[in-house]
C-alpha cells in the first residue's frame, strides 16, 4: 500500500516521518511546499497528483473546513487511485460525518491523535480511531505506522472525534485550572517547583502538573508544539457538540471563554503560555 500524507505541520511532519520509519512508501503534500516532507518520502505538488498515486491518504489538517476541502479535491480527481482516507485531524463530530458522506466509494477512518509532537516522535501518541470494520482492517498497517498506541473506539466516523473532544476539554481544563492554582500559590510566596512536586503526588495531580508545567512552564520553554488557537478551536467544538446533543456544559462554557480570550490576546502562542496569561490577570 502506497500511503499519501496531506498536512505537514508540527504534528503532521512527525506522523509522516513515523510512517517512513515504519517502512511505508510515503508521498507527502503540504500547501506550503515540500520543505517539511520527511526524509525518505516523495513529494506531490498537488492533492490531485497524490490522489492518483496513493492507495490510502492520511490527513493532518487544522480544522473541518480544510479536511472537507481536501476530500472534495480527492473526489474530483477522476483517475484517482486512493481507496481510503485516515483523518488524524481534530475536526469535530459533525465535520467527520460530513467528510465521510462526501467520500462515497472511498473508505473513511476517523483517527484523531493525542499526546503532542513529542509523543508522536516517541511513538507513544494515542491514536483513537473509528469506522467500519472493513475500512479499519484495510488501514490497520497505516494506523500501526503512525504510533505504537492505537485504540479502536467505535464503528462509525465521528465517534473517535467525540472521544478526542472530551480528552481535549479535560486537558484544557486541567491546564487552565492548574495555571490559576499555581499563580495563587506563588503569589502567596510558594516556590513553583515545590508546588508541582506536592500537587503531582497529591489529589490535584493531572497532565499539567505532571507534564506541561515541569517541562514547559517551569523551564520557560513554552514549546509543546500545540497552539492556543488550536486549543480554543477544540474546546469550542466540544461545547458545540454537547449543545448538539442537548446536554449541559457549564464548566465547558467557562473554559471556552478563558481559551478564546487567551487566543485573542496572543494568537498562535504555545498553549502552555496560558500560565503567564492567567498569572498576569489579563483574562478578564
Amino acid at each position: 500500500m502506497i500511503t499519501g500524507f496531506v498536512g505537514l505541520g508540527n504534528m503532521g511532519a512527525a506522523l509522516a516521518a513515523n510512517l517512513v520509519g515504519a517502512g511505508h512508501s510515503v508521498i507527502a503534500h503540504d500547501a506550503l511546499g515540500p520543505d517539511r516532507a520527511p526524509v525518505g518520502s516523495s513529494y506531490a505538488s498537488t492533492v490531485e497528483d497524490l490522489a492518483r498515486a496513493a492507495d490510502a491518504v492520511v490527513f493532518s489538517l487544522p480544522d473541518g473546513k480544510a479536511s472537507e476541502q481536501v476530500a472534495r479535491e480527492i473526489i474530483a480527481t477522476g483517475d484517482r487511485r486512493v481507496r481510503y482516507i485516515v483523518d488524524t485531524s481534530t475536526i469535530g463530530v459533525t465535520a467527520a460525518r460530513t467528510v465521510a458522506a462526501l467520500l462515497d466509494g472511498i473508505g473513511y477512518v476517523d483517527a484523531p491523535v493525542s499526546g503532542g509532537v513529542a509523543g508522536a516522535r516517541a511513538r507513544t501518541l494515542a491514536v483513537m480511531y473509528s469506522g467500519s470494520d472493513a475500512d479499519c482492517a484495510a488501514v490497520a498497517p497505516v494506523l500501526a505506522g503512525l504510533s505504537d498506541r492505537t485504540h479502536w473506539v467505535g464503528d462509525r466516523p465521528g465517534m473517535a472525534q467525540a472521544l478526542k473532544l472530551a480528552n481535549n476539554f479535560l486537558s484544557a481544563t486541567a491546564l487552565a485550572a492548574t495555571s490559576e492554582a499555581v499563580a495563587f500559590g506563588t503569589a502567596a510566596g510558594l516556590d513553583m517547583s515545590t508546588m508541582l512536586t506536592v500537587l503531582d503526588g497529591s489529589s490535584g495531580r493531572n497532565g499539567a502538573t505532571g507534564d506541561k508545567f515541569p517541562n514547559h512552564v517551569l523551564t520557560g520553554r513554552y514549546a509543546s508544539g500545540f497552539t492556543n488557537s488550536l486549543m480554543s478551536k477544540d474546546v469550542r467544538l466540544y461545547l458545540n457538540a454537547v449543545a448538539d446533543q442537548g446536554g449541559r456544559a457549564p464548566v465547558a462554557q467557562a473554559i471556552t471563554s478563558v481559551w478564546e480570550g487567551f487566543a485573542a490576546a496572543e494568537p498562535g502562542a504555545d498553549f502552555t503560555r496560558i500560565y503567564p496569561y492567567v498569572e498576569g490577570g489579563d483574562n478578564g
